[in-house]
């Protein structure tokens, strides 16, 4: 199940990269534009996904966080948020990295963003954290082929594909 986790991780930093590269080729002003979708701009969009990663690894390696909202705008310039989403990336890979098997199996007790207490397995915790941010970049790819830029194939498989070691994780 760790190695999954690791693919998931590696997968994540990849996505992230190819779809942050086809943003920045965007004029500024259409990063911000309104768009149709949950969180309705790609700002947001991609804010959301870090303020949710920020959350969740807070919660799991203990770090805990200042997000009061997963609305919560963290970065308005593109160039900021890529930052922070490389360094959230990293973050993600050493913690999947270092987690112990057996942690996986262990309960993790948390307060969501509203303070309701919470405890959910660790490896259903990443499966979500994952999944989360799959569903999430699908929003922000959807946006992006509504504009002059072409968004990049996220798919899982290419990734695996192209990165046979981390495919053969066992």
């Amino acid at each position: 199940m760790k190695a999954n986790f690791q693919r998931m991780a590696a997968y994540n930093r990849w996505a992230n990269a190819r779809l942050y590269e086809a943003v920045g080729k965007l004029p500024s002003e259409e990063f911000a534009a309104p768009r149709s979708g949950f969180f309705p701009s790609l700002l947001k969009t991609l804010n959301h996904i870090l303020v949710g990663d920020t959350v969740w690894m807070g919660r799991l390696d203990g770090a805990g966080s200042s997000i009061t909202s997963l609305d919560q705008i963290l970065h308005t310039d593109l160039a900021a948020l890529k930052a922070a989403r490389t360094a959230m990336d990293d973050r993600i890979v050493a913690f999947v990295d270092a987690v112990a098997p057996a942690r996986l199996a262990e309960d993790l007790v948390y307060r969501t963003v509203a303070g309701d207490p919470m405890r959910t397995q660790v490896a259903q915790v990443l499966a979500h954290f994952f999944n989360h941010q799959t569903h999430h970049r699908g929003q922000a790819h959807a946006m992006l082929s509504s504009t002059d830029v072409a968004p990049p194939s996220l798919d899982l498989i290419l990734f695996l594909r192209d990165h046979p070691k981390i495919a053969g994780l066992r």
